[in-house]
């Protein structure tokens, strides 16, 4: 029961960090998986740990650190990860949750979208307005920070994931608390 919750704890750090960056927790996870016994992925997860999908995870991975420190370039790519970034959620939750066989697939799955969903659309509502608030010359710090970010609780996630489920608990209730807090500023300007 303990190793079940722990793994959905992961499984929820890991989506929410895959929000951020798709490709840099799918790597975290393959390479975890490959050299450690601390994840341990079952079929069809394991595929993750072949080479050529860990080298198709580090060129993805490149391309996409890259582009999302351009401004402008960074708004396509978030509208392209609209679809990457909740399907590697959703692949992280599914594989590292642990109760694929005690639980119906696709609830592990529509889990783990949800949560890269909801991170994906706090990150590309905030990166308009720090574009247009420093005329695009913060949007490197900001993309090497969530990179960070991403890492950070990707790895925290595996080593310790009731830390890592806390915070993401914390950060919807701070993120949805500020879209109400505006919408009533917009509301009362009006």
């Amino acid at each position: 029961m303990i190793e079940t919750l722990s793994n959905v704890m992961t499984a929820f750090g890991l989506s929410a960090s895959a929000g951020l960056n798709a490709y840099l927790p799918l790597l975290v996870v393959a390479l975890t998986a490959r050299f450690t016994n601390l994840i341990q992925l079952q079929e069809p997860w394991n595929v993750l740990t072949s080479w050529w999908v860990i080298g198709a995870l580090v060129v993805l991975l490149v391309i996409e650190m890259t582009v999302d420190k351009i401004p402008a370039v960074d708004t396509v790519n978030d509208i392209v990860q609209t679809v990457g970034r909740p399907a590697a959620g959703a692949v992280l939750f599914a594989a590292n949750s642990g109760v694929i066989g005690d639980v119906h697939p696709a609830l592990a799955l529509i889990a783990g979208l949800l949560v890269a969903g909801g991170v994906h659309a706090a990150k590309t509502t905030v990166r308009p307005v720090i574009t247009a608030s420093t005329g695009g010359t913060g949007n490197w710090l900001v993309s090497t920070l969530e990179d960070v970010l991403a890492f950070l609780a990707s790895v925290l996630a595996i080593l310790v994931p009731v830390i890592i489920f806390l915070a993401v608990i914390f950060f919807f209730i701070v993120f949805f608390w500020w879209r109400s807090r505006r919408r009533r500023e917009r509301v009362a300007a009006i």
